[in-house]
Order: C-alpha cells, then structure tokens, then sequence
C-alpha cells in the first residue's frame, strides 16, 4: 500500500490581501503529478483544508475540481479527508453523499451514538479484497473541548488524561473491527516537541492546554498523519509525523521544504519519505538576512527576476525588512511603490528597530504638568520608528497643535 499523506493546504488564504487560488491551483496540479508518478492507493488530508470558517463559492469548487483531477489521473484511488481547527465542520461533510461515488470520504466532527464513539463514521478500509481490506484508516479530526469526557475531573493534567482516554476509546473500538490488518489515523493538534511557524499557525486550545505529549496515540498505531504545524517533522520515533503546508504561509515558513509523505506498508510496517514540490510562487526575504536601507531596496529588487508572462497571482511574493531610517509608515509605503512598481506582490514590510538593551528606560511621567505635548510626541514617535523625530516631522507636530 502506497499512501500519501498531507494537510494544511488552507484554501482561500490571502497574504497582505493577495490570494493565494492560482498559487492553490498549480499545487493541486503537481500533487496530482505526485499522486500519479507515486501510483497511490490512499490520499490522507489531516486537516484545514479551509482557512476561514466561511470559504467562497469559487474557493469550494477549487477543492473539488482538485478532487476529481486525482481520481481521473489514479481511478483506484481513495482519499480520506479529517477536518482542522480551521475548516467548517458542517459545511466540510455537506457533499459526502456526492463525495462517496469518487471515494472521498470526510470526518470533521466525533460522532457518538448513545454515548458511543460511531466507528463507521470514522473508520475506512482500504486496498485487499472484497470484505478483507489490506488497511484500516481511522480518521480523527480537530477535538474540540466537547469530545473529551472528564474534562474536568481532578488530576495531574485532565486535559492530557481526557485526550489520552478518547484516544484509546476510538483505538479500541476499532480494533474491533480491523482485527489483525495494519492501523493508520489521522490527527490534527499541535504536538509537544514540534516546532511551530510564526505567524502562520493559530494556537488551538483544548480545554485550555495548547499542546498535547506525542504518547496520548496508542502503541497499536503503524502511523500517525498529523495535520497543524506546517513545517515537516517526525515525532514519536517516527510513527507521527506533519507533512508540512502546501507551501509558504508566512514569512517564517520561507525556509522550509514543503512537500508530501510518502508513506509504504509492507505488512504492519509503516516506511515514510518526504516528497519535494516546487513552489507555486517564490517567495523570498529582502535582504536574506538583516535590514536593507531604503535608498537600496531597488537594486535589491531588480535582483529578483520572474517571467513577464506570469499572472500576478504566480509571481514572487517579497518581505521587505527595512532598516529604521525614517517614520514606520513612510518607509513601508516606499516599500509598498516600489515593489509594485518592479511589478512583484508584496507579502510583508517590517522595520525593525534596534535598541541599546543598556539604555535607560524613560522616566515615567508622573503628572502631565511634568512634561508637555512635544516632549510627549517625541517619546512616542523614538518607541514607535526606533529614531528621533527630524525637524521637519517636529514642525508638522507645532502646526496640528496651534491648528494651522
């Protein structure tokens, strides 16, 4: 069995209001390419397909037309799709009646029956014959503080103890079922020990604890598809592991190597690699490292070369880090003219300031008959663009306050 495993494709995300469908669509392209080189059985989807609760028509129908490409390009394919923190449940499941006539099937909440965990909601058999498949997928989605019960008892950690009891509920109950044919699961949660990506991750919440220890999966679990953290990682030995998002979300996501696992079994045994997919879009920092003063940024950006012939949708997005030169909101508005203006999309501006850590802390004004307006202006204006006011923005500040 040869299955590939991915997440975090967050459909209909946008970056400083660029939005990322053709980027998505390309993706879907060559992950179809994958899907097919690879010959694979099982598509595993951990979570936030979706990046906003409320995704467009047009932002729908690009994952189903990604849908019916992978079952035209390997017909015996199934795909397994878990819910994320990000994805409308509801509105994830709505077309399973129609998704089922292409093997997609889609868990996004805990169903119980009776108090009972519904196991054919989540569990799938997959490859083998009729009636005696080769593997089980047991398909978890995002829990919410709902699905775990005790989560208020008294204990060392209740939200661990919680977590680890469904766990090995559903494992159970399961096992049932698969009897001695190999078990895979899905997952989206931020483990301990993983390492987050700045800015692109929403901290999730379970019952108030933010990460839960790789150990609440039982041992009877080949694999582990983890879907939340976007930068590819191996925990627990190696049987949990993140794919990785389908590419850049953030500025610190630059580095990393996005792509898709590619997970064999051979028996009960589960063997991964990580499979590369190019870009959509680069996307880069300027300068790689530090700050860049303004009066440079041009020729940095003349440095960027793309084909003319690209859509804007497909050209490089570009984070400017600006040396404190100027007024914050001056120097991103240059930043802003002349990244449009060599025809790229900007991702992200930032100017960062440098402190003297050994430097005093202002005195804190105790009354304002200690101080006055200008004094208090330009405090304001050294904290906020990490320089001192020139004349000229000393000035404009007289004129507001005498009202001219």
């Amino acid at each position: 069995m040869r299955i590939i495993h991915t997440a975090d494709w967050h459909l209909g995300h946008s970056l400083n209001g660029w939005g990322r469908e053709e980027e998505h669509r390309l993706y879907f392209q060559r992950l179809a390419d994958v899907i097919e080189r690879e010959e694979a059985d099982v598509l595993l989807v951990a979570g936030d397909v979706f990046d906003s609760s409320n995704p467009s028509g047009e932002v729908q129908g690009l994952l189903y037309d990604a849908l019916a490409e992978f079952k035209r390009r390997r017909p015996g394919l199934t795909t397994i799709i878990s819910g994320g923190n990000h994805d409308p449940a509801q509105r994830l499941e709505a077309p399973m009646p129609v998704l089922r006539a292409m093997d997609v099937h889609v868990v996004a909440t805990v169903r119980r029956s009776e108090g009972q965990i519904d196991i054919a909601r989540h569990l799938f058999g997959v490859g083998g014959t009729e009636g005696a498949p080769a593997l089980y997928v047991l398909a978890i989605p995002f829990l919410r503080a709902s699905d775990l019960t005790g989560l208020n008892a008294e204990g060392a950690d209740p939200v661990v103890d919680a977590a680890s009891r469904f766990y090995a509920e559903i494992t159970a109950e399961a096992q049932k079922v698969v009897g001695d044919a190999p078990l895979i699961a899905t997952s989206h949660l931020h483990c301990t020990g993983g390492l987050e990506s700045e800015g692109a991750e929403r901290r999730i919440l379970i019952g108030g604890a933010h990460a839960l220890p790789p150990s609440v999966f039982p041992e009877c679990l080949a694999y582990v598809a983890l879907g939340h953290l976007h930068g590819q990682q191996t925990l627990k030995g190696g049987r949990a592991r993140y794919s990785g998002a389908c590419f850049p979300l953030s500025s610190s996501e630059i580095r990393h190597d996005q792509g898709v696992t590619l997970i064999e079994m051979e028996g009960a045994t589960a063997t991964h690699r990580h499979i590369s997919i190019t870009r959509p879009a680069e996307v880069l920092r300027v300068p790689a490292s530090g700050t860049i003063d303004i009066t440079d940024l041009p020729a940095a950006l003349a440095h960027v070369t793309y084909d003319p012939a690209l859509p804007m949708g497909l050209r490089p997005l570009v984070y400017i880090e600006i040396a404190p030169t100027d007024a914050a909101s001056v120097l991103m508005t240059d930043a802003a003219r002349l990244v449009a203006e060599r025809g790229l999309r900007l991702g992200g501006a930032r100017v960062q300031r440098k402190r003297d850590p050994q430097a005093p802390a202002p005195a804190p004004v105790s009354s304002l008959r200690e101080t006055d307006p200008e004094t208090l202006f330009t405090a304001a204006y050294e904290d906020k663009n990490g320089i001192a006011p020139e004349a000229r923005h000393i000035s404009a500040f007289r004129d507001i306050v005498a009202g001219e």
